[in-house]
């Protein structure tokens, strides 16, 4: 094929990114022969996706058909998630210098279909808590170059065998097409109890303190809580904190006065600490 096209940015796509990408290079493969040289997209297996870069390669005659397909595409996408993804961007730019090795075509072929199937966001909502989200995945990072593939996920659940059957439907998407899957750095999931003693003690203190009830709500999140009571099972616990803005992504960051606030809640707790 003569001639490099562009390489591909995807950013502030939170959520989306490494999924958006795939989405363009399906179109990009299926109807235009393209060829992918790299892919770098995520940058931790803790963090939701904001970015994704791909350099491809497309033959000369296909240039101008190329790019108006992927333009059309782009505004599809743009439309579908202006709620969610108000700022998508998505860049075009033609290299300078053409890729010397690319994806076999076989495999190219096996790997856009695998990350179509693998599912990213939510897989199952809570029966027991509404609009509690139990099981979900991110597909967190997508590394693609100098012959090797790397996909990492974060799969998460408060209930421990609906991970396992997230986990194992992903695991089939990338086996499928030859991969060699681990499963690593898993935690348990933590089960809410809404009829928790502690709670029942938690929540005058902190009526007392701050004037108002507290958001009593179960969290869908990896929590300490869910290696504790594995070891305890008979424990009854709790988790509050400080305020978090944009948690697993790089613009994650804690409200300082929120913390100084629950530092007077934790001191005024252990002063309640009932005698048994």
């Amino acid at each position: 094929l003569n001639g490099g096209h562009s390489g591909m940015d995807i950013h502030k796509g939170l959520g989306n990114a490494n999924k958006i990408m795939n989405r363009l290079l399906f179109d990009g493969f299926d109807n235009f022969g393209l060829q992918i040289a790299e892919i770098k997209g995520g940058s931790l297996r803790n963090a939701i996706p904001r970015e994704s870069q791909a350099k491809v390669i497309i033959a000369e005659v296909y240039d101008e058909a190329f790019v108006f397909d992927m333009q059309q595409i782009v505004n599809e996408i743009k439309a579908e998630l202006k709620t969610t993804e108000p700022n998508l961007e998505v860049v075009f730019e033609k290299m300078e210098v053409t890729p010397a090795k690319v994806m076999p075509s076989i495999a190219q072929f096996y790997f856009v279909r695998a990350m179509y199937t693998a599912h990213n966001g939510v897989y199952r909502m809570s029966a027991d808590f509404d609009n509690l989200v139990e099981t979900s995945n991110n597909i967190a990072k997508v590394v693609l170059g100098e012959g090797q593939l790397s996909v990492q996920c974060l799969t998460r659940s408060s209930v421990e065998t609906s991970k396992f059957d997230l986990a194992n439907a992903l695991r089939s998407a990338f086996e499928l097409m030859g991969c060699e899957v681990e499963f690593s750095g898993s935690y348990p999931g933590w089960t809410p109890n809404s009829k928790s003693e502690i709670l029942d003690v938690l929540v005058p203190i902190y009526e007392k303190q701050n004037g108002e009830k507290p958001k009593v709500v179960a969290c869908h999140a990896g929590l300490e809580c869910g290696i504790l009571g594995t070891n305890y099972p008979d424990m009854d616990m709790i988790s509050f904190g400080p305020t978090i803005h944009g948690a697993h992504s790089p613009d994650e960051r804690a409200s300082i006065s929120s913390s100084q606030k629950f530092w007077k809640f934790v001191l005024e707790i252990l002063a309640a600490i009932p005698v048994k």
